[in-house]
């Protein structure tokens, strides 16, 4: 049963992982990619689409920092608030 649930979470974070992924990949090829009159990627196109990815990379990796730092915040309130209410007066 708990195999099952793993498995079931795995799956539903791949399919997570799916849509960003694709989000990210048309967003950024709707931003950088202009020119449709040729085979060949440009190199204006190619630059522009690696600059989008890794803003997009940073800019997760940012927002990931500060939810963490947010719950380590929110863990600590909580742990001093536990601690006062557990005191006696």
């Amino acid at each position: 049963m708990a195999a099952q649930v793993a498995e079931s979470d795995q799956i539903k974070q791949f399919k997570e992982f799916l849509g960003t992924y694709n989000k990210v990949t048309e967003n950024c090829f709707m931003d950088c990619v202009k020119d449709f009159t040729t085979r060949e990627v440009k190199t204006e196109e190619s630059s522009c689409s690696e600059s989008c990815l890794q803003k997009y990379l940073k800019m997760t990796q940012r927002i990931s920092m500060r939810f963490q730092e947010y719950h380590i915040q929110q863990n600590e309130a909580l742990a001093a608030k536990a601690g006062l209410l557990g005191q006696p007066r």
